[in-house]
């Protein structure tokens, strides 16, 4: 099975356009019923041997303790709940509205009533879900390759989060922008205008590095490896970048460090490449906002002195 397989945006535009719905639909219930963390660490899904979940929800005597899973293998939603009982419908050949309207039905039928505000969020419509019987394109052999490319980027941000000492955020799928990422934190609180809306004052509440990768969009129709800084400082897109394929790109007021997956793909080291690609992104912000990088190092998740000195 090939580590990266090709994944261009045309082939599974409308796929994609209808599951980031459906994912979104659940991802809006996960948001109203798990516990708020920082920076929003509550809400993205993260990755399965099968697929996708919310992890575990509710619970503590409010409401049933219960997860959402999306099997990408066998193309069914599943739900699950603490006391055993169990409940799933077919992927395949269901509209947006479709979709919504079976899983509240489901989930009504295990005692769960979750209330969302059910229109979609940054898609460049407003149609209600419950309304939305355009996008009905779900093509499983696309959805079940997204997954296990999303699989192998989540173990390659793993290893390239374990190499970072200080304060780091888990590898998350983002339902609402479609991308998955890893967030390091220097440390420094970020004074976020009032005027911002109330997801980007707490998602940038701190400084951060971040990395991660994104299947592609109407603004940039491929799929890529990126990194910012946030809030950005004054030269960062004059910093070095490695290998070099990479590159800096304009986005809404700042600069993206990109790495096209294409390029990745191109590569005698897909894996390497990527590592190499994320450290000399890291490594800009890094010197910018003058972080010590070398004092947060712990290459390969290692801290302990006792335990490097071994290893070398």
């Amino acid at each position: 099975m090939e580590l990266f397989p090709a994944m261009p945006l045309a082939e599974w535009a409308e796929t994609k356009e209808t599951f980031h719905r459906f994912a979104q639909i659940v991802g809006k219930i996960r948001l109203t019923a798990s516990n708020r963390r920082n920076h929003w660490w509550q809400v993205p899904f993260h990755p399965t041997g099968r697929g996708l979940t919310t992890r575990p929800m509710g619970g503590l005597g409010e409401q049933p303790l219960y997860a959402i899973d999306f099997d990408l293998v066998r193309h069914r939603l599943v739900v699950d709940v603490l006391d055993g009982r169990s409940a799933e419908f077919s992927l395949i050949g269901r509209s947006v509205a479709s979709f919504h309207d079976r899983l509240f039905e489901t989930l009504a039928g295990l005692g769960i009533r979750p209330e969302i505000w059910a229109v979609p969020f940054d898609l460049g419509d407003d149609t209600p879900f419950a309304e939305d019987t355009l996008h009905a394109r779900y093509d499983p052999m696309l959805i079940n390759r997204y997954w296990r490319i999303l699989s192998q980027v989540t173990q390659l941000l793993d290893r390239f989060a374990a190499d970072f000492a200080g304060k780091t955020s888990p590898v998350h799928h983002f339902w609402h922008t479609f991308d998955i990422a890893v967030t390091r934190f220097t440390g420094r609180v970020v004074k976020v205008s009032p005027e911002a809306d109330p997801v980007t004052r707490e998602a940038y509440s701190w400084e951060v590095i971040s990395a991660g990768f994104w299947f592609g969009d109407k603004e940039r129709p491929w799929p890529a490896f990126y990194s910012y800084t946030a809030p950005e400082p004054k030269g960062l897109e004059q910093e070095p970048l490695r290998p070099e394929q990479a590159e800096w790109l304009p986005a809404r007021g700042s600069h993206l460090a990109v790495l096209r997956y294409d390029d990745v793909r191109a590569s005698g080291d897909p894996v390497g490449t990527v590592l190499e690609f994320l450290d000399s992104a890291y490594r800009a912000g890094a010197r910018l906002t003058e972080v010590d990088a070398e004092a947060l190092s712990s290459p390969g998740g290692v801290t302990d002195p006792y335990y490097a000195k071994l290893k070398t």
